[in-house]
């Protein structure tokens, strides 16, 4: 995505102290409600972020069945593939499928994918999979909805900073967490919706609502800062955001992520005179 001239562009720099180059700031990286998002996040508790695994679809698959769970001498049990204890029965075959879909689009796309790939990662009986979605674009449609909620439960999390900066600053940690998966897939959301703008149907406009949900709300944030440019500089939050995850990916280099989020967190402070 491209700025337009005369836009406002987050200002280039180099990278700072470690914790910077991570993205975290280390006053943000001391509030504890911060670490342990970052942590819930980690292990699957985020849709945008927080990939579910095989280990964590074989240890859903296994809860179902009464089984232990996770994977062999890891020790996980009873964990759902959004990352939350289940407390007892695991999720159903619809979830897991939806969990399944969820990282096979990700990590080979739309196009590519296929529901038997997917029924394959679930643990589910392809014939068992035509009762809960007739189609694939179905399919494809609940991973969408799954993602609206959780990008919803994102911002909420997000929300309990202090400040509008803060809240920015802490949604660029989450979406910045796991480098490693940024650079070898890159952005789930925007991956998805770039693929589906290729194509014609409503998919295209549904994976699209959440790019706009991410703006509103970083523009709700900025507008909060007294910015009358606050649309222009959600949108170039955005842009930067989308265009380190594409730049990582293309060139393997996750570290360009953590470089990329204290620049970010930089000029966050730069525009609350806060440096």
């Amino acid at each position: 995505m491209a700025a337009r001239a005369g836009s406002p562009v987050p200002p280039t720099g180099r990278g700072g102290a470690p914790a910077e180059q991570r993205g975290v700031s280390t006053t943000l990286a001391s509030d504890k409600w911060v670490t342990d998002l970052v942590a819930w996040t980690a292990v699957g508790g985020g849709g945008i972020v927080g990939w579910v695994t095989n280990s964590e679809i074989a240890g859903a698959a296994a809860a179902t069945r009464g089984g232990t769970g996770g994977t062999a001498g890891r020790g996980q049990t009873g964990r759902g593939p959004a990352g939350n204890p289940s407390g007892g029965r695991g999720p159903g075959k619809r979830e897991r499928l939806i969990a399944a879909a969820r990282q096979v689009l990700y990590e080979h796309g739309v196009e590519h994918a296929t529901l038997a790939d997917i029924a394959v990662a679930a643990d589910v009986p392809l014939g068992n999979m035509y009762y809960y979605f007739k189609t694939k674009d179905a399919l494809v449609s609940a991973v969408i909805e799954g993602y609206r909620h959780d990008f919803a439960d994102l911002s909420a999390r997000a929300g309990h900073a202090d400040n509008p900066a803060g809240r920015l600053k802490a949604l660029l940690q989450l979406l910045t967490a796991r480098q490693e998966r940024l650079a070898r897939f890159g952005c789930p959301i925007g991956s998805l919706s770039s693929e589906l703008d290729k194509r014609e149907g409503d998919l295209r406009d549904e994976v699209g609502t959440i790019l706009g949900a991410v703006i509103d709300w970083a523009e709700t944030q900025f507008r909060a800062l007294g910015r009358d440019d606050a649309r222009e500089l959600a949108v170039a939050l955005l842009a930067a955001y989308q265009g380190i995850a594409v730049l990582a990916a293309a060139l393997r280099q996750p570290e360009l992520i953590g470089v990329e989020a204290a620049r970010l967190n930089r000029w966050i402070d730069s525009l609350t005179g806060s440096q």
